[in-house]
């Protein structure tokens, strides 16, 4: 005789214990799993150095930064020092880069010329933010007539032909480096100015810009507190690419003979000087300049390519 079990009826106040396996906690594990927090610029370093160029870029600009500050150091020659004899020396152990038409060092004054073509072109990009970002700033928060009367002068001042406006400084001011910084931001703001304008324009109506204006903030606190720190990214890529046009245009200007005048030396004024005796075979003259103002340039655009992509919070993640 075949003895049937009645199928066991579990309710929810008798359900067995060993149905049920309590789980621990595994510390460890649950560290491992979690990604680190990374704020907005930790993240922006983390994807910058993931482009190669833009770093190769960095690294050259550190170490001409460093040569331009220490270079002259492993030099025995100064600046200044003629030595007629050794004149249109090609590269030796004696002088690295060769000689100029008066002897002097060539490897001595291409980094005095770093010195003075860095130090122009960073003046100038210092200059051209503060006042791009204050100008710029100032239209796009306050709007309508105001910002219409301000961009008509801006307008104004892009269309004025730079090297007519450096020649008129020239003239009334006398050739100097002052005089060059001076022409370089005259107009070179505007640029800076505009982007400033159309990020602050995008987001001054967001919720925390509101807030600040319901608890009474002024103007010049929204835009120092909220606005400028949430428009640095275009801000920073527009400094990088500002320098090396700032960089070219003094070369240009002291090729041309308006620029850093004697005894000073500039990358500018070395490749005004090779250039009537570069057919004489003294390549030395204007390969080295000519070197430093190229590379210079493409550091700094391959730079600001990448500060473009890291700093664009659309690719982040």
């Amino acid at each position: 005789m075949t003895t049937q079990h009645e199928p066991t009826t579990v309710s929810p106040h008798n359900v067995p214990e060993e149905w049920f396996r309590k789980k621990g906690k595994d510390l460890a594990e649950a560290e491992a799993v979690v990604r680190p927090s990374l704020s907005y610029w930790k993240d922006a370093w983390r994807r910058l150095r993931k482009n190669k160029l833009a770093m190769t870029g960095l690294i050259f600009l550190f170490v001409l930064a460093i040569m331009a500050v220490f270079g002259p150091i492993f030099s025995s020659h100064a600046v200044d020092t003629m030595d007629l004899p050794n004149q249109n020396q090609a590269p030796s152990a004696e002088h690295w880069f060769g000689t100029d038409e008066m002897g002097r060092d060539v490897f001595t004054r291409t980094w005095y010329g770093a010195r003075i073509s860095l130090f122009v072109a960073l003046a100038a990009a210092l200059i051209d933010f503060f006042i791009g970002i204050i100008y710029g700033g100032f239209s796009g928060y306050k709007g309508g007539r105001t910002d219409t009367v301000m961009m008509r002068i801006i307008e104004v001042l892009y269309g004025l032909p730079h090297l007519l406006v450096v020649i008129l400084l020239m003239v009334v001011m006398g050739p100097s480096l002052t005089t060059i910084i001076v022409a370089l931001t005259v107009t070179g703001w505007v640029g800076m100015a505009r982007i400033v304008r159309g990020q602050v324009l995008q987001i001054k109506n967001y919720e925390f810009v509101t807030a600040s204006k319901s608890f009474g903030a002024k103007t010049p606190r929204i835009i120092r507190r909220n606005l400028l720190p949430n428009t640095m990214g275009p801000i920073i890529v527009q400094m990088t690419l500002t320098v090396p046009s700032a960089i070219f245009a003094e070369a240009f200007l002291s090729f041309l003979g308006l620029g850093i005048q004697a005894p000073f030396a500039s990358w500018g004024v070395m490749a005004s000087d090779a250039l009537p005796v570069i057919l004489s075979g003294h390549w030395w003259r204007l390969f080295f300049p000519a070197f430093f103002i190229s590379f210079t340039m493409f550091a700094f655009n391959v730079l600001g390519d990448g500060l473009q992509d890291a700093l664009d919070p659309k690719l982040r993640g």
